[in-house]
């Protein structure tokens, strides 16, 4: 059995997909398979893989369903015991797969392992060293827009991001699949907030080393789309993750940010975009399922709590 699949979602991905596909035939490590899920792209991207890339598994789907769907039709073709999830505008450097599968194999209770991901267009900066969520309802990139020279110790994180991880794919198959109602944007911090809740451990590895064009489908950092869709999210991870009474504690917080959040797009023009999204993030919340509280996990609540609380001081990323 192949020990590991690479599972890279791709919509429109024609200008970054094929080298990223060519620095994975480089790596030192070489016991994976790679599964390419097209989400209907428009721009003959899955005919290239198909095409320069005979032995890669392309799935084409009729329609783009987003990230999250993509990720578990890759997971149902799949049988490797460790998935590894990768955004098809990045390129790995050789040791990056040995580097995230050692990592994860080196414990158990690993959930999922980031990588360091580097700016593609500007090397000397961080794009992201795992991911950090405060009590204020931000999930952010460790290190974003800070030097790459830096961020060079391993440790534990909130969550990973899921554009260049790892995953265990028995406790994927525990805690439940990507959440589809995300479509796309914190399905990966919402992923990582349910293991830690069952008490397992995301994890970063400075030596897994990528480097991420970013937005190469968007766009742009900002736009209406992203602006409404990831303040959706951010309302659905609140509601779906946590208990009501840890909801009441962090309210003041969570009311904080998310005004913070809407006077910044207000000023930059998408506050339209994002005061839809919060609307949209409740009708949400209505509709999906909690993730179910058990009294076991109380202790994993409350130090996921602290994490929270000091999250709030630490720097933003800039």
């Amino acid at each position: 059995m192949t020990e590991t699949s690479i599972i890279i979602p791709n919509y429109n991905g024609a200008k970054y997909i094929e080298n990223c596909i060519r620095t994975l035939m480089e790596q030192s490590y070489r016991d994976f398979e790679i599964i390419v899920v097209d989400n209907c792209s428009a721009d003959g991207s899955a005919d290239t893989v198909e095409r320069v890339f005979p032995d890669v598994r392309l799935i084409r789907l009729d329609q783009n369903y987003g990230f999250s769907r993509a990720v578990n039709e890759g997971l149902k073709v799949s049988g490797a015991p460790f998935a590894l999830l990768l955004n098809s505008d990045i390129e790995t450097d050789p040791g990056f797969v040995a580097a995230l599968v050692g990592t994860i194999k080196s414990d158990d209770m690993i959930f999922s392992v980031a990588s360091k991901m580097i700016q593609m267009k500007d090397r000397s900066r961080l794009d992201g060293a795992g991911d950090l969520y405060s009590a204020m309802g931000w999930a952010y990139a460790r290190g974003k827009g800070r030097s790459s020279s830096g961020y060079n110790k391993s440790c534990r994180v909130f969550s990973a991001c899921g554009g260049a991880a790892i995953y265990r794919r028995s406790i994927l198959d525990e805690i439940g699949w990507f959440d589809e109602f995300h479509f796309a944007y914190l399905e990966d911090a919402d992923i990582g907030y349910r293991a830690r809740i069952m008490g397992y451990k995301n994890v970063y590895c400075p030596e897994a080393v990528v480097y991420h064009a970013g937005s190469a489908v968007t766009g742009s950092r900002y736009n209406d789309f992203k602006v409404r869709i990831s303040a959706r999210n951010n309302m659905y991870v609140i509601m779906k993750n946590m208990p009501v009474p840890q909801i009441i504690v962090n309210l003041p917080f969570l009311i904080l940010g998310f005004g913070i959040k809407a006077v910044f797009f207000i000023l930059i023009g998408h506050g339209r975009a994002y005061l839809s999204g919060i609307k949209r993030g409740y009708i949400l919340c209505r509709q999906a399922r909690k993730f179910p509280y058990s009294s076991r996990n109380l202790k994993n609540y409350l130090v996921i709590q602290l994490e929270l609380w000091v999250n709030l001081f630490r720097r933003l990323p800039g």
